[in-house]
């Protein structure tokens, strides 16, 4: 104030008790709403007015029930002239106004703003609470994208993850044909963006299935199911069912920088032992070691592009099921492995989802291979016998009539003669209605007919 005395004063008390008084109201400064001044220049203000305007605090937006209540105290407080200041004793008849006739007890004032402060204290405990929980999820949910669950969960509660062995796992391997040539024709941010782009395609498609991704090194996918949940003979069939699908999503994928280019990868599965842990303290990873991961790796890398290439091992595993269609290779050497024979997966019941039209024509080969032996089966086994009954009938007939004196060793003969014959008949006819087939499906080479044969 202007002309303030030597010492403080009880008027000046009124005009500080009006600042404070405002503070707790509000719950910030006195002059918040001017924060560019500096304390000083406030003071410079408060103390040299401009003209009748007198530089106080402004009351807007009052956050309690009684706004004249407090209106009334602050404007009376901060009146200019300090004889115009009510005393306290006013200041606590005003505040006896507006209480209407209620208690005035400073304890039950006191247990009136404890029980007002635990109730906003709960209010924000819960949502502090809230919020960690939600954090905790996001942390929890981007642990289990890195590792195994069941591994994280030890990793949290300080336990060492000991290494383990999987008696049976079915492995995943895959790359992208042509990856050098096409990362050395695009810009290192566009082999970034593909690979982001098909990977994001490749991770949609494993959460449809009971399988783990074990990393992503360049170009190449490994998955693996079986661990480090057991699921039983369910690993093969879960790895056979979730390649055919990542080669279907392939079918549709377009490079973002080169759409007219069509991406073509490259899948290898087997199916055998290996031991599962986590490597490193820093960054730990959970790797897989063993001969299977080995195999399955030159699976892949002795296949061709859109196909899915299996080792005899995963091959006997889907047989087991009946619903797969699979295509013998033949027998050709893996490096390290020695020669092997090894197999295509080209469908599987009821799988109707886009596949390469190679496959397509391999499916139905294979189809028409497998209903080809069903039909040389009932040929060969349905009219033969009758047949055969009715040449040995005609042969007994020719035996009695013209040979007569000769013995049972002759008849068996004739007999066996017989049977001979009408054997090469049967066959005749089975291999006339494989041609056709063949040639219905667009087979006319005769080297290719006869090696459908041999399968």
């Amino acid at each position: 104030m202007r002309g303030p005395p030597s010492c403080g004063s009880k008027k000046g008390d009124i005009y500080s008790f009006g600042i404070v008084f405002k503070e707790i109201i509000w719950r910030n400064g006195p002059y918040t709403e001017v924060d560019i001044l500096t304390p000083k220049e406030i003071i410079d203000r408060v103390k040299h007015p401009t003209g009748d305007r007198f530089f106080r605090p402004v009351a807007k937006h009052i956050p309690i029930a009684a706004p004249d209540l407090v209106t009334e105290i602050t404007s009376s407080c901060w009146k200019e002239d300090p004889n115009a200041s009510p005393s306290f004793n006013q200041i606590l008849k005003i505040v006896h106004k507006y209480r209407k006739g209620t208690s005035t007890n400073i304890m039950d004032n006191m247990m009136k703003i404890m029980e007002k402060y635990a109730n906003n204290l709960e209010d924000v405990v819960a949502e502090r609470t809230q919020q960690l929980e939600d954090e905790k999820k996001k942390t929890d949910s981007l642990l289990y994208r890195m590792l195994p669950q069941s591994v994280a969960e030890q990793l949290k509660q300080g336990k060492t993850v000991a290494a383990e062995t999987f008696e049976e796992v079915t492995i995943y391997f895959s790359d992208i044909v042509g990856f050098t040539t096409l990362a050395s024709n695009s810009t290192p941010m566009q082999v970034v963006d593909l690979l982001n782009s098909l990977y994001t395609v490749f991770d949609d498609v494993i959460t449809q299935h009971d399988v783990y991704k074990v990393e992503t090194i360049g170009d190449a996918y490994m998955l693996v199911s079986g661990l480090p949940v057991r699921n039983g003979r369910q690993n093969v069939y879960e790895i056979a069912n979730c390649s055919l699908d990542i080669l279907s999503a392939v079918m549709g994928f377009t490079i973002p920088h080169l759409p007219q280019q069509k991406l073509r990868v490259r899948i290898g599965v087997h199916t055998g032992a290996c031991v599962a842990g986590v490597v490193g303290l820093t960054m730990p990873r959970y790797c897989l070691f063993g001969d299977a991961v080995n195999t399955a790796s030159r699976m892949e890398s002795h296949g061709e592009p859109l196909r899915i290439h299996i080792s005899p091992y995963t091959y006997n595993a889907l047989k087991d099921s009946e619903q797969y269609e699979c295509c013998c290779r033949g027998e050709i050497n893996i490096k390290g492995k020695g020669s092997m024979t090894t197999y295509w997966l080209v469908g599987r019941e009821g799988f109707e989802k886009p596949l390469p039209d190679e496959m397509l024509r391999m499916r139905k080969m294979s189809s028409f291979e497998k209903h080809s032996q069903e039909d040389s089966k009932a040929t060969f086994e349905l009219p033969f016998p009758d047949d055969l009954f009715e040449v040995r009938k005609m042969s007994d007939i020719n035996l009695n009539d013209k040979v007569n004196s000769q013995d049972a060793h002759s008849k068996d003969v004739i007999y066996n003669d017989a049977c001979k014959e009408q054997s090469k008949n049967v066959n005749k006819e089975h291999n006339r209605n494989c041609n056709i087939g063949y040639t219905n499906m667009g087979v006319t080479d005769e080297t290719s007919s006869n090696n459908l044969v041999q399968l």
